[in-house]
Order: C-alpha cells, then structure tokens, then sequence
C-alpha cells in the first residue's frame, strides 16, 4: 500500500463467488468514512500472509467492522463476501430510513 494513503475505499464488490472487488485509494487527509462505505487496510501479516482489517464509515464515526489477520495471497476473494453482504446491509438500511423519512413527511401533511 503506498505511503500516502490510508486505505482504499470499496468502489464495487461483485456478487459472483470469483469476482472482482473494486477500490480506490484514499489520501491520507480525507477526514473519515462517508456513511455506509467500507475502507480496507492491507500491511504483510507478521508471520506470514496479509493482515487485513475492515472499516466501515456510520454517521458520526468509523468502526471496526472485521480483521483477517495472515490471510492468503488471494484475500480480496476471502473478504469479498463478508464486505458484499455488508454493502447490501447499508443499502437496504438506506432505503429503509428514506421511506420511514417519506412516511413521517407525508402523515404529517
């Protein structure tokens, strides 16, 4: 991981069991996770492997949300479906408390 950058920020994570997981890098200054988002972290495991930790960004701070420590060369497919299911999660919550925020709105009128 260059030095620059705190992490990459999960862009895309395909739903088929080998396929691909998309990121972007992220500066150093960038202040925190937005809402829902998920920021992976990779660094050589001590003994062998990668150790790779998960972050997701909720509204008013970033959380822990999974390490695997001295993972396998080909990680990305060993997280793939933990941070996919996560993603849908976030984005089922977000439809959810959009249409609780239309309902209040509208019972309101």
């Amino acid at each position: 991981m260059p030095s620059d950058v705190r992490g990459a920020l999960v862009q895309r994570v395909s739903a088929l069991p080998d396929g691909p997981l998309d990121v972007t890098w992220i500066p150093v200054e960038t202040p925190r996770l937005p809402l829902g988002r998920i920021r992976l972290h990779w660094e050589p495991g001590s003994l062998a492997g990668w150790d790779v930790t998960a972050h997701l960004g909720l509204a008013t701070n970033e959380v822990h949300l999974a390490s695997w420590p001295a993972a396998p060369d080909d990680w990305p497919r060993l997280i793939r479906p933990t941070i996919h299911e996560v993603l849908g999660l976030c984005a089922a919550l977000a439809v959810a408390t959009a249409a609780l925020d239309l309902s209040n709105r509208l019972a309101q009128v």
